[in-house]
């Protein structure tokens, strides 16, 4: 089973939250950009670009955050953090 957990932060507070689970036999990286898909729409979001400072911490923590930087449109929070919380 592979967990992703999303969650929408203003001003230290967390606005929103979910964990999308994906138990399908697809690659690591196929699971999460079809999870950011799901948030994107369960949010109201368009695509976050992965700026290659994103890329870095993620692949070093398993945790990105998304700021103003790597939205296109003007976003309503201050960042949105994805966090891996269980992987096969």
């Amino acid at each position: 089973m592979f967990r992703l957990w999303a969650k929408e932060f203003k001003n230290n507070r967390m606005l929103q939250d979910t964990v999308i689970a994906d138990d399908s036999e697809d690659t690591r990286t196929h699971k999460i950009f079809r999870a950011m898909d799901q948030i994107c729409y369960e949010f109201d979001l368009g695509k976050p670009i992965w700026l290659d400072a994103t890329v870095a911490e993620f692949k070093r923590h398993s945790k990105a955050r998304f700021r103003q930087d790597n939205f296109i449109e003007e976003i309503p929070f201050d960042y949105l953090e994805i966090q891996v919380i269980e992987e096969d």
